[in-house]
């Protein structure tokens, strides 16, 4: 497959990239992981003056109309800089919405979605009990994926239980939420609702671990120009200029698996699914990887609290575990390429 963006695609990825260095800074997450875990007045920012929160959903309910590969470049964005945003809830519980929800489904959250005013939550499990959901406290709509089949409940719904959590990621905090007896609105075509779930939630995580290795390496290798040790500086002994190209060769593997799998759910491929198992668990292992050397090769900076390496570290590790472990979607491929000899 031959892949390359079109300018359109480049000046969304150029826009976002832009956006999220100025406006996501250390200090605005740090202040919202002592809230909710969500910065606001960023989230309203990104969705009504970029208008990026709905960049793959229809245009007739207030997004811009695009595919995957245009949500992966905004995520990666927000993952470079470890955005406290809520983009997970819209990349799931939306995307669902617009594959199998009704008219009116359609029509009554969408355009809330896209426009910051409402935040969603999803909670994708394979039966009824307690199951985790990021953001799940703050969310004011909630997509429950069950099997193939899905619904949308709000968290004032007679049945629903929600639990905050203390979690690692604290960018992204999780809750544990029951919905026993609650009455909820089913989708029009759950299965299409459930499947789109999952795969806006695999490209929004893997897109976000490809953006934060990138700025692990970045700034990883920022820092070995400027730390000077016997005289030189840092990034020109051998070691530690091996240990950079192995997170640059990661990275650049994890980026070629991160678009072919949003390129290949945009053009219908037979691929896709394949695709998706190996661009989570591939960026999320190289996240985690490069998040882990990023410390190291800071020394002990890198361990401390006032050091952004380990917001970058709990990322990685919260991305790891969701929506599948690596484990699982190697499983997925293994199953698919070899059949039953898996």
């Amino acid at each position: 497959m031959e892949f390359a963006f079109t300018d359109e695609q480049a000046m969304i990825g150029e826009t976002a990239r832009a956006f999220f260095a100025e406006n996501a800074t250390s200090k605005r997450t740090r202040d919202a992981m002592t809230g909710d875990g969500i910065d606001r007045a960023l989230w309203l920012a990104f969705c009504q003056e970029l208008g990026l929160a709905g960049v793959a959903l229809p245009e007739a309910y207030g997004g811009a109309g695009l595919g995957m590969v245009e949500l992966a470049l905004v995520a990666e964005a927000a993952g470079a800089q470890v955005a406290a945003l809520p983009l997970l809830g819209v990349a799931t519980a939306a995307r669902a919405i617009a594959a199998g929800g009704s008219k009116t489904q359609m029509s009554e959250w969408l355009p809330r979605l896209s426009s910051g005013e409402i935040i969603a939550t999803t909670l994708i499990a394979t039966d009824t009990q307690p199951a985790l959901a990021p953001h799940g406290a703050s969310a004011d709509l909630i997509l429950f994926a069950i099997g193939e089949r899905a619904w949308l409940g709000k968290p004032d719904n007679p049945g629903v239980n929600i639990k905050q959590l203390t979690t690692m990621d604290q960018t992204r905090p999780l809750a544990q939420i029951e919905f026993g007896g609650a009455a909820l609105d089913a989708l029009e075509n759950g299965q299409a609702a459930a499947q789109a779930a999952r795969i806006g939630g695999w490209i929004c995580l893997a897109a976000e671990a490809l953006g934060g290795a990138q700025a692990c390496l970045d700034r990883t290798v920022a820092y070995a120009k400027e730390r000077v040790q016997f005289g030189r500086p840092i990034g020109s002994f051998q070691a530690y200029k091996h240990r950079l190209a192995d997170m640059m060769v990661e990275i650049e593997q994890a980026r070629s698996a991160v678009f072919w799998a949003a390129c290949a759910v945009d053009e219908g491929s037979d691929e896709a699914l394949l695709a998706l198992y190996s661009a989570k668990s591939f960026a999320a292992d190289t996240f985690f990887k490069c998040a882990g050397d990023m410390i190291q090769l800071h020394g002990g900076i890198g361990f401390t609290w006032e050091h952004d390496a380990h917001l970058y570290f709990k990322r990685a590790r919260s991305i790891q575990s969701m929506l599948g472990s690596g484990n699982w979607h190697r499983e997925q491929i293994a199953v698919m390429i070899l059949g039953e000899a898996a």
